[in-house]
């Protein structure tokens, strides 16, 4: 006879997870916390600018989870559902802070680094900072839409819920902040 083998076990669903840090259980709670963590860090930190305010608005988002938990009914995912925790606790962070321009380092991901191409550097360069300024241009909810659109790659009705708005307005957003940064980076084409 042989042993039995030992198998991974598989990672448990966002559903099952929710169901046990319902009934108090801390370790499941932490696992939400570390799968959906750090996209909405990422999110917040785009969105404000700010690595601390970001890291606020996440933290706080979790502990407005963990005391609501019991009222998340589950008529979206648990992610967007974070999502527009996080997004709220930014907004209310902007609102109460004078405005910060994003952080240089930010969109380094959107443009693979140059291969020993100083010029293809500098550009490169040129292109995110760019970028930059015509995000700062975009209004709170254009600005929100597009980093959840093309950043996060949200669906159309990912993005609604997480920003609490009718699809319809999710795409007006999107389109009118998308042909703003088309306007904005058209030297860049």
């Amino acid at each position: 006879m042989s042993e039995p083998q030992a198998t991974a076990e598989p990672s448990a669903t966002d559903e099952a997870l929710v169901r046990a840090a319902r009934l108090g259980d801390q370790e499941a709670f932490r696992e939400i916390v570390d799968r959906h963590g750090p996209a909405m860090y990422r999110y917040a930190l785009r969105l404000v600018g700010d690595a601390t305010d970001a890291a606020e608005a996440t933290q706080e988002a979790f502990v407005s989870a963990w005391r609501s938990l019991s009222g998340f009914a589950g008529h979206s995912s648990l992610r967007t559902w974070l999502f527009r925790l996080v997004h709220r606790r930014a907004a209310d962070l902007q609102r109460n802070r004078r405005a910060t321009p994003i952080d240089d380092g930010l969109m380094s991901r959107l443009t693979p680094p140059a291969a020993d191409n100083p010029l293809q550097t500098v550009l490169d360069a040129e292109l995110l900072e760019a970028l930059q300024l015509a995000l700062n241009e975009l209004s709170w909810h254009q600005r929100a839409t597009w980093l959840l659109r093309e950043v996060e790659e949200m669906s159309y009705e990912e993005i609604s819920i997480a920003l609490a708005m009718p699809i319809g307005a999710v795409r007006g957003h999107l389109y009118r902040g998308r042909r703003t940064l088309a306007e904005r980076m058209a030297r860049w084409r």
